[in-house]
């Protein structure tokens, strides 16, 4: 397997473009064009994690977070990543981290963790901005319908809980084929006029790339006249946390055990009971004190996340129950979600999931 093509699969689910300003997600080490023989999946790259690859033949390593944060200047013995970069390349194994690409993403770990506590209904919290483009496309009025569907296979017309939307105007488009031209209508050195429709569609940068590619092949004429136009329309398949609802309304004390039977903790901490029903639920895995806003504003009963400060604790006021669920073990599903993922996309690939601990916290609870 060319790691070009698992590449592929992972950022059609996290796209690299959905990742925060200061992040490092992507490929982290490794050429796309080797091949792969096996891949393991953990939270963290560490050496023990790299041991357990060696030991199960795997040249792959797929994490969540990027073993390599900020920029590298020098690789001496004093960068704290040296001994496990130097052995990684020794060992010729590839690091591919998802980390805030997969946070953001729609289909990522919050939603993954909202399906096992069955939430419905759910949506992203604060949706992205800058992540939308508009195609605009002139063709031939014949062609309309193929160049349209063409698009929408690619990713584009996707407006809340409606796709294949576009908006079609008709004109008349002008142009004048060169002696080296091939023209699909008129003839050349002689101005043409040729009836054609206006397509328009809004798409996700994302998909910029394959969409470009769908058009052109979909497309009768030899050069196509198209215009890209950037939007700042908020996403609703992209941003930070999401928000959904529970079938039936608990007390706030029975979802926490819930929760923490899930998550495999004996505690958690939150703040004061509000002596409500919890019915609207905000999860954001990860460091997420900075959604406690929005959260508000979304009239959410309870907010899980992690690594809150003790002011934010007290920040809702008492409109918002909170629950810091701990970092690690709000991403720990991460292993099992993206090993469910190859496993659909490369039936036949080996895809294990690491056992390693990664956790830097402890907890004593004798």
């Amino acid at each position: 397997m060319i790691l070009q093509h698992i590449l592929n699969e992972l950022e059609s689910l996290a796209p690299p473009e959905y990742q925060e300003e200061w992040d490092n997600s992507g490929l982290l080490l490794g050429s796309p064009a080797r091949e792969i023989t096996g891949i393991i999946v953990s939270l963290d790259t560490t050496m023990e994690v790299l041991h357990e690859a060696i030991s199960n033949h795997c040249n792959l390593i797929i994490s969540h977070h990027p073993f390599i944060f900020q920029g590298i200047r020098k690789i001496t013995p004093d960068l704290p990543a040296y001994h496990l970069l130097r052995r990684l390349i020794q060992e010729d194994i590839a690091v591919y981290a998802l980390h805030t690409s997969l946070d953001n993403s729609w289909m990522g770990i919050n939603q993954y963790l909202g399906q096992k506590l069955g939430l419905m209904n759910t949506s992203i919290l604060t949706p992205k901005r800058d992540s939308l483009k508009k195609l605009v496309v002139f063709c031939p009025v014949d062609h309309a319908e193929k160049v349209r569907n063409a698009l929408f296979e690619a990713g584009a017309g996707h407006i809340g809980n409606y796709d294949c939307c576009s908006y079609n105007s008709s004109g008349q488009g002008s142009f004048r084929a060169s002696e080296k031209a091939n023209p699909f209508v008129g003839k050349r050195k002689v101005i043409h006029f040729e009836p054609e429709i206006r397509i328009e569609v809004i798409f996700p940068s994302a998909r910029e790339k394959p969409l470009i590619d769908a058009m052109r092949a979909a497309h009768p004429y030899e050069e196509v006249a198209f215009d890209l136009y950037p939007l700042t329309n908020s996403f609703d398949r992209a941003g930070s946390g999401i928000v959904g609802f529970l079938e039936k309304p608990m007390s706030e004390q029975r979802f926490i055990r819930i929760v923490k039977s899930l998550v495999g903790l004996n505690s958690i901490r939150h703040s004061a009971f509000l002596g409500r029903k919890i019915r609207k639920v905000a999860i954001s895995s990860g460091a997420g004190g900075f959604l406690i806003p929005d959260v508000i504003r979304s009239e959410a009963d309870i907010f899980l996340t992690s690594d809150l400060k003790y002011h934010q604790f007290q920040e809702p006021g008492g409109k918002l129950l909170l629950m810091d669920i701990g970092h690690y073990e709000s991403e720990s599903f991460m292993k099992e979600m993206i090993r469910a993922f190859l496993i659909e996309k490369f039936p036949n690939f080996a895809v294990l999931v690491s056992a390693t601990e990664t956790n830097p916290v402890k907890y004593f609870n004798r």
